[in-house]
């Protein structure tokens, strides 16, 4: 059976947080505006880290792992099962189980500090996104299938 993973709408989220991000850095400090950009970043990012989550799923089943055991796996397992598969190294893991922490928080604390903490995290894990999006594409995307045809 052949997967293609389309990543379209991944990267879609990668580039609507990486320009709300920049607009709360072109936002006066301590503006409304600044404080609506950096919701928009928090919001942006739990919706890209859902995003990638779902397709590495996706991509996993691909694998031979069922989706409802992957639907009943904890994040971090997914991750985990992503580095045994290539898809992510292991410092990468790492680095998206201190995003997955973060983002758990997000849904608690909209405070200051927090967003600080939150607004550290975003280019590294921007890079992060867009190296998932790179492999998920060169390992199952459409030029993938079309090769090994």
């Amino acid at each position: 059976m052949m997967l293609y993973l389309n990543v379209d709408h991944l990267r879609r989220c990668m580039k609507t947080l990486d320009s709300s991000l920049a607009l709360y850095h072109r936002a006066e400090p301590g503006s409304i505006d600044q404080e609506v950009f950096r919701n928009a970043i928090i919001k942006s990012y739990e919706l890209a880290q859902e995003t990638a989550f779902k397709v590495l799923k996706k991509a996993l089943k691909a694998y031979g792992h069922g989706g409802r055991k992957l639907e009943a796996s904890p994040v971090k397992d997914i991750l985990r099962l992503a580095a045994v598969h290539d898809l992510m190294s292991v410092d990468e893991v790492e680095r998206w189980f201190r995003y997955r922490d973060n983002r758990n928080s997000t849904a608690h604390d909209y405070g200051e500090r927090f967003a600080q903490e939150t607004l550290a995290l975003i280019p590294d894990c921007l890079r992060d996104i867009s190296h998932l999006a790179d492999v998920l594409e060169r390992k199952l995307g459409v030029n993938a299938n079309h090769a090994a045809d």
